[in-house]
This record gives structure tokens, sequence and C-alpha cells, in this order.
């Protein structure tokens, strides 16, 4: 019985989940500004840092979550069920910070109707996704349980509704754009925009998992 007393117990794990969750709309919602303020390359640059430094922030939580599981014996979930979780939510920060770099390094010339709408699509998955994650300790109360599954159904809608976007985009795109340069700038940002919820989702579906498993 002393043995077990000593040995490391549950961790912090729904506490950093919160902490990454929190960096990853953090991350999202400087994206968001800097798609707003494109034009103005002081604030561009101003933002594109705030991404940065949002996912610099998650990927250290990240680093915690995964050592600690090494460290402790009883673990709230399932091991492998926190090393998916941690390791896809920062999978959403990075794509995040990909999208923002890769605007400045592709050189893109202005912001099209296309990317506002993918951006605020994108930025609203986050946000439901830290809503999510902000339940899983609370799983034991039924209500709390279900109200993470409807959650999760709201990101696939999220998610269902920027892939219609991005077909509309890639259309337009083929069709209106000249520049064939541009073209393919703009199809690598919707894309990756695009690919911000999809990972989200992902989210979603493990999140479903942990509820169905444990409530």
């Amino acid at each position: 019985m002393l043995f077990g007393k000593l040995l490391p117990r549950e961790g912090n794990f729904f506490e950093m989940f919160n902490q990454h969750a929190d960096r990853i709309v953090e991350a999202a919602r400087a994206f968001e500004q800097l798609v707003a303020h494109y034009g103005d390359l002081n604030l561009r640059e101003k933002y594109g840092q705030d991404v940065d430094n949002a996912e610099a922030a998650a990927d250290r939580v990240t680093h915690e979550v995964n050592k600690a599981v090494h460290k402790t014996f009883i673990t709230p979930i399932d091991r492998e069920q926190i090393h998916s979780l941690i390791n896809t939510m920062d999978d959403v920060a990075d794509l995040i910070q990909d999208s923002a770099e890769t605007m400045t390094l592709y050189d893109v010339r202005h912001m099209t109707e296309e990317i506002t709408r993918l951006t605020d699509l994108s930025v609203k998955c986050c946000e439901r996704l830290r809503d999510a994650i902000k339940l899983l300790d609370k799983l034991a109360d039924p209500a709390t349980a279900e109200a993470a599954l409807k959650t999760c159904e709201e990101i696939d809608r999220l998610e269902s509704d920027a892939d219609r976007v991005l077909r509309s985009a890639m259309s337009k795109l083929f069709r209106e754009e000249p520049d064939v340069r541009e073209l393919i700038k703009l199809k690598a940002i919707y894309e990756l925009l695009e690919t911000i919820t999809d990972k989200c989702e992902d989210v979603a579906n493990l999140i479903e998992g942990i509820v169905l498993e444990n409530s």
C-alpha cells in the first residue's frame, strides 16, 4: 500500500491540455489578425510573431505532457489517448504557424475573400476545440459528456463548411486567376488553411473516443 502511495498519480494532464488549447486559440486569433491587416507590413510582422510565440508555447506544453506520461504511474485516461491527443493538438498549432510562414515565403500579394472565410472557419474550429478540451476532466457528469460530444459535432460541421469553401475557392481560382504563379501560391494557402480544420476534426474524433470510453 505504501508503495502505491509513493508512485506518481494523475498528474495535471487536463490542466496542460487546457493550456495547450488556449495557445492554439491564441495562435489562430493572431493569424486572423495577420490576415485582416495583411496590407500593413508592420502589423503583419507583429501578428506573425504572435503566432510564432503561441506555437512555441504550445510546443513547450506538448513536451511537458509527453514527459509527464513517462513519469506518471496512474494516468487519468489511457496513455495512448494522452499521447495521441496532445500531439494531434500540437499539429493544429504547427499548421497555423505554417500558414503564416507560407504567406510570407510565397509573398502572396493580397488576401482573398476565400482566405478570410477559411481563416474564420479555422478560428471557430480552434475555439470549439478548446471548449471541448475544457470538459474532459468532468466526464463523470453525463451532461458534461454530452456537451463535449455536441461540441465535437460542431467541429465536424465547421470542417465540412471549410471543405465546401475550399472546393468553391479552387473552382474560382482556376477560372479567374490569370497569373499562374499567384494561382500556385493561393492554391497552397487554401489547402493549408483547410488542413487546419481537418486536424481540428482529428482532435474532435480523439475527444469523442475519450468521452465514450470514460463517461
